[in-house]
């Protein structure tokens, strides 16, 4: 076991693509965790398990790989880099204690980048940043780093720095820290001399180094001003307060294919990366309901989060963190949600989807735990003496929805069975049943998490479904005051059925449901009979005249009718009622509503005319504009429901995926006369 202070919990962000995966597998050969490098063509990689990230060559949900290296325990959380797969990189930044933000000296800064780096400063997580594919053709560090210096300062500082040859091409690089070179031959680290064209350069950045130590310390501010240098060990000190108080952000270079750099990553990993008791900020909430700060102490009663799920068919693991303390198989702890004692049983150490049973945990590291079937990503488990809950994770609104049905008629069970153990291990999605439209509705990031969705419930629980669009809710009422009457007689020998109503119809705004009053003088209607007018017209206000959606805002008030002392009964006065119904509503000017949705769109000035000119198009009310705090405009609008399925994916395009909008109803409108045809034909033919 390792103590808390040789532990290091790292996630690996960036945008997809950037070679997240190919330095995690990079980490693991070159510290002998694995024998032969796996790649992402060839889905051989420790990282990418899941059957779906084989077939579509990218990760979609985050992997844990422990590393041992110079007796430190380092534990990488590889995340996905695609957009729809944000609450994976949600999961392990609550997980991790600091950051590695991957970019590709190919593309540059990229959204998938930028992203990233908010997420480390909403978290003040300290963050190294690692260009990869450095010796690859058309890439450009110097161009990339550059495009970095600008966008956040001299907080970036070059720890690493590759060497080229006379055509450009990457043969090495150098450790500006200790000025030495070295390349990799055969996959293996070899010190080489440093080039003479390359000695002024590293002298440059090794004083910058030097200057943003001294920075950290008045002490060595004052020896830096008179000349003196520094030792090794303060140099170490001094980037590593930098780097755990956010005045500094090492820059770190290679290639995850020749592993080049990456030993020099694990060696400053290690040095300057803080440990659990040092990295993530914790709040948590006692069971009197007040937030306290929650230290990370090997020495507290144990305790954990379960920031991370799998489930499938065959089991359940809940990956954790533990946050004090230390964690055997035999620990008994209280779910601080349920309130209910947790007997935690197997414990393992995951290595992509490999499972290797330990006997203890301690504090600030991380493993699995098999068979809890009770227990949710997001779960606080407490020793009983202090019970407290951590924060949840904070997922993004599902901004995408489809309606989901199986392919074959009677298997909605098994769907809404593999969605909810989906659920379980992916909580970014939501599933709802709309009783209106009949309709099992899946929410999620985009089409891509919807569709990895349904490739896993076929892949595991083998059921086939189908997407389509969700209905909108629409509703129907009238403008216009009319009065019917509907007459029910009926005859077949002995006792029969008589029932007859006049009623009046008129619109209303107070409230949405349907009013029922009467006003029967002498009791041509029996009072007996009333609640079955009221009863018949309930029934018959479910589907209006236009298209059957229901009717709203209605006031039907029973004024008049007949009985017969032995024919009438409660159903004749019903069936009377919603005959009363029909021959009114086609009189009474009925129109359709939709619902309308408040819009706040949040993008950078340069996309706000194509943001506009879209709304637009879909019959939007911009409402107004106002800057955000971080340079952005948010566009508040008033847009129909109905035109708003596709926005995730129409937006994203927009504005190169950085764009993002909340979505509510607030309230029905009447729909344009133009509009209404369409809509009304369009249910007649479903």
């Amino acid at each position: 076991m390792y103590t808390v202070n040789a532990i290091r919990n790292i996630c690996l962000l960036g945008h997809s693509g950037s070679g997240k995966t190919a330095l995690a597998e990079s980490l693991l050969y070159m510290t002998g965790a694995i024998d032969r490098m796996g790649k992402n063509a060839d889905g051989n990689t420790v990282c990418d398990y899941d059957p779906e990230e084989i077939r579509r060559n990218i990760s979609i949900s985050t992997s844990v790989v422990p590393l041992e290296y110079n007796n430190a325990k380092i534990n990488i959380l590889d995340t996905p880099g695609g957009f729809d797969f944000s609450g994976a990189v949600m999961e392990a930044l609550r997980a991790a204690d600091a950051a590695i933000l991957v970019l590709s000296a190919k593309d540059g800064i990229t959204v998938g980048f930028e992203k990233a780096w908010k997420y480390c400063e909403e978290r003040n997580m300290p963050r190294f940043i690692y260009i990869s594919k450095v010796d690859e053709d058309n890439s450009d560090y110097n161009k990339t780093f550059n495009a970095l210096r600008e966008l956040y300062g001299n907080k970036i500082a070059p720890v690493v720095v590759p060497i080229w040859d006379a055509d450009h091409k990457v043969t090495g690089i150098i450790d500006v820290l200790n000025k030495r070179a070295y390349e990799m031959q055969n996959l293996k680290r070899v010190e080489i001399e440093v080039p003479e064209d390359k000695v002024s350069v590293i002298d440059e950045f090794n004083e910058a180094l030097k200057e943003s130590v001294a920075e950290t310390d008045e002490a060595l501010m004052n020896r830096f001003f008179e000349g003196d240098s520094f030792t090794y060990r303060e140099m170490i000190t001094g980037l590593h307060s930098g780097v755990t108080d956010l005045s500094l952000f090492p820059v770190f270079c290679g290639s995850g294919l020749t592993c080049l750099g990456s030993l020099m990553l694990m060696d400053h990993i290690v040095d300057m990366l803080p440990n659990p008791m040092e990295g993530n900020y914790h709040k948590a909430t006692t069971t009197d309901g007040k937030t306290e700060e929650f230290v990370v102490s090997p020495g507290g009663v144990p305790s954990a989060f379960v920031w991370k799920t799998v489930s499938d068919q065959y089991g359940k693991y809940s990956y954790i963190k533990v946050l004090s303390g230390e964690i055997t198989p035999e620990t008994t702890l209280v779910n601080a949600r349920t309130g209910e004692t947790e007997k935690l049983g197997r414990m393992y150490v995951m290595c992509g989807k490999k499972n290797t049973e330990v006997k203890v945990l301690g504090c600030g590291d991380i493993g699995a735990f098999g068979k809890l079937d009770k227990v949710k990503t997001g779960d606080t488990l407490c020793d009983p003496r202090k019970v407290v809950s951590l924060k949840q994770i904070p997922y993004a609104a599902p901004c995408y929805s489809m309606a989901i049905a199986p392919k074959v008629k009677g298997q909605d069970d098994k769907v809404g069975l593999g969605l909810n153990r989906l659920n379980e291990e992916d909580p970014s999605f939501t599933i709802y049943n709309n009783p209106e439209t009949k309709q099992l509705v899946l929410s999620g990031a985009g089409d891509q998490h919807l569709d990895v969705i349904l490739s896993k419930l076929k892949g595991r629980f083998g059921v086939d479904a189908v997407l389509s669009p969700a209905k909108v809710a629409y509703r129907e009422r009238i403008k216009k005051k009319v009065e019917a009457h509907g007459r029910h007689k009926k005859q077949t020998g002995g006792s029969g059925q008589f029932g007859d109503v006049w009623v009046r119809f008129e619109p209303q705004e107070e409230q949405e449901g349907l009013i029922f009053n009467e006003e029967v003088f002498g009791g041509s209607v029996p009072r007996n009979f009333f609640p079955a007018v009221e009863k018949g017209i309930q029934e018959a206000v479910q589907k209006g005249p236009l298209a059957g959606y229901p009717m709203v805002n209605l006031k039907a008030t029973l004024y008049d009718g007949s009985y017969h002392p032995v024919d009438s009964n409660e159903m004749a006065f019903k069936l009377a009622a919603i005959l009363a119904f029909k021959e009114a509503m086609p009189n009474a000017m009925p129109t359709l509503l939709e619902p309308i949705g408040a819009l706040a769109v949040t993008i950078p000035d340069s996309y706000m005319g194509d943001v506009i000119g879209d709304l637009n198009k879909r019959r939007g009310r911009v409402m107004g504009m106002n800057p955000d705090d971080e340079g952005n405009t948010v566009v508040e609008a008033e847009v129909p429901m109905a035109e708003m399925s596709s926005y995730a994916i129409d937006l994203r395009a927009m504005t190169q995926a950085r764009g993002s909008f909340t979505l509510s109803f607030v309230r029905y409108e009447e729909v344009p006369k133009g509009n209404q045809a369409k809509i009304i034909a369009a249910a007649q033919e479903a």
